[in-house]
């Protein structure tokens, strides 16, 4: 028994048509995820762009091209040998961020885009690189990198590539090249130590100079003042002995040549009484006049006396030892 008998033809044709139906649907309704852009082709040519979400398209006249990655990609770039200007080799790699800005352009300007980026990166690091010194090569990154990005970006413009990042990850020398830079470095730092440690030196001895010249510009101030009040102390004892000496003068014109004498007298009682009462002192010369002073004592003592004939106090009584020393001039 064949089951088509049972099948009406009306029946089949409605299921041939169901089945067409799926197939173009299948075939003319396009999901494009989100960070994507697809291009459609038809009959190989291309005629636009399909941007994330549902789309529709002709079935069996349009097919999808290329589907393109719009989002930012990091690419590596291998390691390579680079020569310096000065004849040095070093080993050099690093990454590259871009962005599909004109998926058009990207898809059908250049063939292979990732392999065109690296290349293009990898001769533009040696032309950079092959530019400079070791030292700058080494010292440099930031300047690297904005040419390398002023470069690749101007390069890949025609293609709908946007870069936005290079950075350059490893620049390292051979291993005899790093030794010789270690020792550079070493010698480098001693001498910096001998020039920091000569310039100490240097900057002590001003210091220790500067506090000797202070020192004795502050002595000399000292010697100065001290000389100032030495001669402020000298005139302050001229003036009290010009005072003194006047006010005996004054004293001496009043009361005439007695008080005059009483004053001498005064003062050489005092002279003797401090050299006899001398312990260290063995020998007192005694002089002749002696009777001369007792004569001149006397007097003072009647120029003393008072109007009413009255003595004055009694002075004090001359140390005695003064008498018992033996004069030299007595003969034995």
């Amino acid at each position: 028994m064949n089951i088509l008998e049972f099948i009406s033809p009306t029946t089949i044709v409605l299921i041939v048509v169901l089945l067409l139906a799926v197939l173009v649907a299948t075939r003319g309704i396009r999901t494009v995820p989100q960070g994507e852009v697809w291009t459609v082709e038809r009959f190989g040519a291309f005629t636009g762009m399909l941007n994330p979400g549902l789309n529709f398209i002709i079935p069996f006249i349009d097919t999808i091209g290329r589907r393109m990655n719009v989002q930012e990609v990091v690419l590596d770039i291998p390691e390579q040998s680079v020569i310096t200007r000065d004849n040095a080799t070093v080993a050099v790699d690093g990454i590259v961020y871009y962005r599909v800005m004109d998926a058009a352009k990207a898809a059908y300007a250049v063939q292979f885009l990732q392999q065109a980026l690296t290349a293009l990166s990898m001769t533009n690091i040696r032309a950079v690189i092959g530019e400079m010194d070791l030292d700058q090569t080494l010292s440099s990154r930031d300047r690297i990198n904005s040419q390398l990005l002023s470069i690749l970006d101007g390069a890949t413009d025609p293609w709908g590539v946007k870069i936005a990042r290079v950075e350059i990850r490893k620049i390292e020398p051979p291993e005899n090249l790093i030794r010789a830079m270690n020792l550079q470095m070493t010698a480098e730092r001693e001498r910096r130590a001998t020039v920091a440690k000569a310039e100490g030196e240097r900057e002590a001895e001003i210091k220790r100079a500067e506090g000797a010249k202070q020192a004795q510009i502050l002595e000399a101030e000292g010697r100065l003042e001290a000389a100032k009040r030495d001669a402020e102390a000298r005139e302050r004892l001229a003036q009290a002995e010009s005072n003194a000496t006047r006010m005996v003068g004054e004293a001496a014109s009043g009361a005439g040549t007695d008080a005059l004498r009483y004053f001498i007298a005064d003062k050489y009682v005092k002279a003797f009484e401090v050299l006899a009462g001398n312990t260290a002192q063995k020998l007192v010369i005694v002089p002749m006049e002696s009777s001369a002073l007792a004569g001149g004592i006397t007097q003072a003592m009647e120029l003393l006396r008072g109007p009413d004939g009255q003595a004055p106090p009694r002075p004090p009584r001359p140390p005695a030892p003064a008498a018992e020393v033996p004069s030299p001039w007595t003969p034995r």
